[in-house]
């Protein structure tokens, strides 16, 4: 069975997001001196031997990670794109979630509470965080969409036959 519109475009979303996300995420982690005087401050007693190896470390493991999220996040949309109510109900929660946090962190900072607390957000990062946070609670209500909820219990319906005649 053929998805309909919104859900092959929330498929797109939810990987665009994650994307985007990833590419945040190495920007950040491109960014060696800052990462080297956060170690220095969290560790001062480390050498800077010890401290550049910790970087590379901590480089390699969010590249990695950045990777399997965008995996994962890939995984799930097309497998809700086939049909899989499961992997729309984990889109669910971490979509929620995602924006639900994002809106916290624009809450915080219109409201000045981030800089009461020192937390500095630049405006790429700002720039970043409404963008995935508009994309994800815009996937997430395409998969609610009367279209999507049909394509799914049809979907849900055509397993469970498979699963009774098997």
């Amino acid at each position: 069975m053929t998805p309909p519109h919104p859900v092959v475009a929330a498929r797109w979303l939810w990987i665009g997001s994650a994307l985007l996300g990833a590419v945040r995420f190495v920007l950040q982690l491109a960014d060696r001196q800052v990462l080297v005087a956060e170690m220095r401050k969290a560790q001062p007693e480390l050498s800077q031997d010890a401290l550049d190896g910790a970087v590379s470390g901590g480089v390699l493991f969010g590249v990695l990670l950045a990777g399997a999220l965008v995996t994962l996040y890939t995984v799930l949309a097309t497998r809700m794109a086939q049909g899989r109510n499961w992997a729309r109900v984990a889109l669910t929660v971490l979509g929620g979630a995602s924006v639900l946090f994002g809106l916290a962190r624009l809450v915080a900072v219109v409201s000045g509470t981030a800089a009461t607390v020192n937390l500095v957000i630049s405006p790429v990062d700002l720039a970043f965080i409404v963008v995935t946070t508009l994309l994800d609670a815009t996937a997430l209500t395409l998969m609610f969409l009367p279209a999507a909820r049909t394509f799914f219990n049809i979907a849900t319906q055509g397993d469970r036959r498979m699963t009774i005649c098997s």
